[in-house]
């Protein structure tokens, strides 16, 4: 059984709840599906499920199936516009996700949006969370991220949070450019990876991409040629690109079905790196899914 490096993997179940990702021809994953995959992630090692509120049935499908033996990462959605009381609302998401999951406590609550902890409000927030960390009902509070300037502002206000989660793949490696990934590392926080394929994009082929892609269509031929020429999937080049980085804590993946998941474990075991990093690219409109025209 392959497990040694599966560790560092987390399973992304987005698509548990939701009809998710560019490349997701499957559909949302019915629940005998689900059971199937969290089998096999236990069997290799992976003791860390990623969800959110924002996520559908994702929450209730994983409290059905039973997942008190992993390590129960979610988010909490945007704050707001308006609210006056933020220890109930906080209260009522927070005690919702523990009925759906089935949970006594969580491992880790996110923030779906950094920039609600900043400012007065902000403080209250953290101040919430930071009430329900003392109790032993979360283990590490943390952010989701989509711009490492987020983390000057959340320095700047001079928070410490346990988890950081952020996007970072082959296209977009923004959070290691900015220094935040080493200085991140050389903290206690912990690194969560995400859209590591960039949400599927990166493992379509040129004929299956959405014509809003056609702008990049050299960018995206270098990675195709480089891909031809080197004899290796776009999955096997995205997965050995992260194993450069020992400083991450998880990489958050995310499947439609066991075998995708059986076939990822498989290429992230081998010994293979990728230390070409000549991809990135900064345009905003194709590194940031929330700005694609679909």
């Amino acid at each position: 059984m392959l497990n040694a490096k599966s560790s560092k993997l987390a399973l992304g179940t987005v698509q548990f709840g939701l009809n998710y990702g560019i490349s997701n021809n499957n559909g949302r994953v019915n629940k005998d599906q689900a059971r199937l995959i969290l089998s096999q992630a236990c069997k290799n090692k992976i003791n860390t499920l990623d969800t959110a509120i924002a996520y559908g049935e994702s929450e209730k499908v994983l409290g059905e199936i039973g997942v008190s033996n992993y390590n129960i990462v979610t988010k909490l959605p945007p704050l707001p516009e308006g609210i006056r009381n933020i220890q109930k609302w906080v209260f009522d998401n927070f005690y919702s996700s523990l009925y759906k999951l089935n949970l006594n406590s969580i491992y880790g609550i996110l923030l779906h949006r950094s920039v609600d902890i900043l400012g007065e409000k902000g403080k209250i927030l953290y101040e919430v969370l930071f009430e329900l960390k003392s109790k032993g009902l979360i283990e590490n509070i943390g952010a989701s991220i989509y711009d490492p300037k987020e983390l000057d502002d959340l320095e700047n206000q001079g928070l410490e949070l346990d988890i950081i989660q952020a996007p970072f793949n082959l296209f977009d490696r923004r959070l290691e450019t900015s220094g935040w990934l080493a200085k991140l590392g050389s903290m206690k926080t912990k690194i969560y990876i995400r859209s590591v394929f960039l949400q599927g994009l990166l493992l379509l082929p040129s004929e299956q991409r959405p014509q809003y892609f056609s702008k990049w269509t050299d960018h995206f031929k270098q990675w195709d040629d480089w891909l031809k020429a080197n004899d290796i999937s776009a999955l096997e080049a995205c997965l050995n690109f992260l194993k450069v980085y020992s400083d991450v804590d998880k990489f958050i993946i995310g499947v439609t079905s066991q075998d995708q998941l059986l076939e990822i474990i498989a290429k992230f075991e081998n010994n293979n790196k990728i230390l070409d990093k000549s991809f990135e690219i900064s345009d905003q409109n194709l590194i940031n899914p929330s700005n694609w025209i679909k």
